[in-house]
């Protein structure tokens, strides 16, 4: 039993990583912000596309919290909030390339996936 334990701690930080890349609209929101760059909250939900204010919130607030985005506060008149990749997660950016370029041969273009 003390074997498995170790196991698990090895693990740990590769399952904590995977559990929050893994995570609904994860990748999208990473994509979006490192293809268009500093974004602001309404214009990045119109672009990830069906995802809800609420968890599209939740996502931000999560990825600020690990140290994935920023967030720019201006206090106008409406307030002015814009979201943008760190340097923390410039690492993941040829793993988000490559599943970009995966989804595209695999999808996009009217192709359809092969069975």
């Amino acid at each position: 039993m003390g074997r498995a334990k170790a196991d698990d701690d090895t693990h740990e930080p590769l399952a904590k990583l995977l559990g929050l890349l893994s995570s609904p609209w994860t990748m999208l929101i990473l994509h979006r912000l490192h293809t268009d760059g500093p974004t602001r909250f309404g214009e990045l939900r119109r672009r990830v596309g069906a995802i809800s204010t609420k968890t599209l919130t939740e996502r931000l607030r999560l990825f600020e919290a690990e140290g994935l985005v920023s967030r720019h506060y201006e206090p106008t008149v409406p307030p002015k909030v814009t979201y943008s990749l760190t340097e923390r997660v410039m690492e993941l950016e040829s793993v988000i390339m490559e599943l970009d370029r995966i989804a595209e041969r695999w999808y996009g273009s009217g192709k359809k996936k092969r069975t």
